[in-house]
């Protein structure tokens, strides 16, 4: 009998090549957009959340032996926040041609 996996009693999936999606916005819903106060709140939520980031990177890789794969994730967290701000900031600046 195949083993049986204890959370949902089917069989264990088998590994398989892990792939990654292109970065979506979930937090950022249609009627978020229209209310200018509102994304240069989360902007600003944003940018502190990068600037700590980087703040934690820089006191985890200075000190003794470094765990690579934390580091890699905060900075993967880091990179997400950068292109969510890029996008914001988009939304924010007017077209020149409107």
């Amino acid at each position: 009998m195949a083993p049986i996996c204890h959370l949902n009693n089917r069989p264990p999936r088998t590994a398989t090549k892990f792939r990654f999606r292109k970065p979506r916005i979930p937090s950022i819903g249609p009627a978020m957009l229209t209310d200018k106060d509102n994304l240069l709140r989360r902007l600003h939520a944003l940018r502190s959340e990068h600037r700590d980031l980087d703040t934690v990177i820089a006191r985890i890789t200075e000190h003794g032996p470094v765990d690579q794969l934390q580091v890699q994730r905060l900075k993967k967290r880091k990179l997400g926040l950068k292109d969510e701000i890029a996008w914001l900031e988009s939304r924010l600046i007017p077209d020149r041609t409107a």
